[in-house]
């Protein structure tokens, strides 16, 4: 792999000649559902106004080159190359890509490919697999694979399962492929079935706040791996296949079985909250959506105490805001760091992030970028 610097302005400043194929993805905020993906459960997050886009052209040899608007240099390697960890910067996500699809036995070939946008790097909105789809999609369009969505997403999370070496669910890929304008995703992880539920905000007269910490979370830390360690060996434990198979009914008695107090934790956790989930999806699907805030601040506290995935700067987020009159408020993404979300009248909203921006401040804490998000289209081939 050669690193050459260089300055990237637009696709032919870097490559002498146009993208064949356009494609963009959406960050995604998970309105409710966190860690439960990767023990088969249930999500529901919806695609947000910012993109990341994909341009490519093929090539007519096995060389794979690799530049992004956010950063100089441009990575190049062959096809030959590709194998986990081959690179470990953000060109590992395109990379990984093209590995997937060579590793499911699709031809593979040469590309050019720029990445530029606006979703927000570490913010726990999903930048990763925005990349990932935008990449997935444009591939498919320029040699026209034929691939469906699913199979698109099912490609972009082996790449950061196996290529990157990030062990995430699926959610955050079907998010971006699959959400629509106006409606968050209900997704069953396991099957893969889901449903598009109504989440006009605006015409409710609310919206989602969206609360960047400023503090950036790395997956590939220990923490992530822990949490999913656990989650394993309890579902073992208690003869399941995946903690999916465990509802609220039965909590108590299966956390009597256990013995690890951490284990105990994690599964309440994923227990409950699969439970937020679908009682939030009801309350979409019967149009009330001022009754799922105590819900939002139910997961946070969840997320907080028996995952505990929270941080200083996310309580402070989510406290802040619910004081000031937010409906609810929770950590969205992984945690470690990132964003939160709050669930606010647009009456109320200037008063909710100043309130937060206070919070931050007392604390001694930096201050958060906040901004309203709405529900958003999914990945598209826009050339």
């Amino acid at each position: 792999m050669r690193i050459r610097d260089t300055r990237v302005a637009s696709f032919g400043a870097v490559f002498g000649r146009e993208p064949a194929v356009v494609a963009s993805a959406p960050g995604r905020v998970n309105l409710i559902g966190e860690h439960t993906d990767y023990n088969d459960g249930f999500v529901l997050p919806f695609a947000i106004p910012q993109r990341t886009r994909v341009q490519l052209a093929g090539r007519d040899d096995d060389v794979v080159r690799l530049a992004t608007s956010r950063e100089p240099g441009l990575v190049q390697l062959r096809l030959g190359e590709l194998e986990p960890r081959a690179t470990t910067s953000w060109s590992s996500y395109p990379a990984g890509v093209l590995w997937a699809l060579a590793e499911a036995g699709h031809p593979v070939r040469g590309v050019d490919l720029l990445v530029d946008g606006d979703v927000p790097a570490g913010a726990g909105l999903s930048s990763s697999a925005a990349l990932e789809t935008a990449t997935a999609l444009a591939l498919d369009q320029l040699w026209q694979l034929g691939l469906d969505r699913v199979e698109l997403a099912r490609l972009a999370r082996a790449a950061e399962n196996r290529f990157v070496g990030i062990p995430c669910g699926i959610m955050d890929q079907m998010a971006a492929l699959l959400c629509a304008a106006g409606h968050a995703l209900l997704l069953d992880t396991r099957s893969l079935t889901h449903r598009q539920l109504p989440l006009d905000l605006t015409e409710a007269g609310l919206t989602v706040l969206v609360v960047d910490s400023g503090v950036r979370h790395e997956l590939r830390s220990s923490e992530y791996g822990l949490r999913l360690a656990s989650c394993r060996r309890a579902a073992a434990k208690l003869g399941l296949d995946a903690l999916r198979d465990l509802d609220e009914a039965s909590l108590t008695a299966a956390l009597d079985r256990l013995t690890d107090p951490v284990d105990q934790r994690r599964v309440r956790h994923v227990v409950t909250e699969n439970a937020r989930v679908l009682a939030v999806a009801d309350r979409l699907e019967a149009g009330q959506l001022r009754a799922i805030g105590p819900l939002l601040t139910s997961s946070h506290e969840s997320l907080r105490d028996d995952y505990q995935v929270a941080c200083p700067e996310l309580d402070t987020a989510v406290d802040s805001a619910v004081a000031a009159g937010a409906l609810g408020a929770r950590l969205t993404g992984a945690g470690f760091g990132g964003s939160a979300i709050a669930l606010v009248e647009q009456s109320n909203a200037e008063a909710v992030a100043a309130a937060v921006r206070s919070g931050f401040a007392a604390a001694g804490f930096g201050s958060p970028w906040i901004y309203p998000v709405v529900a958003s289209a999914g990945a598209a081939v826009e050339r």
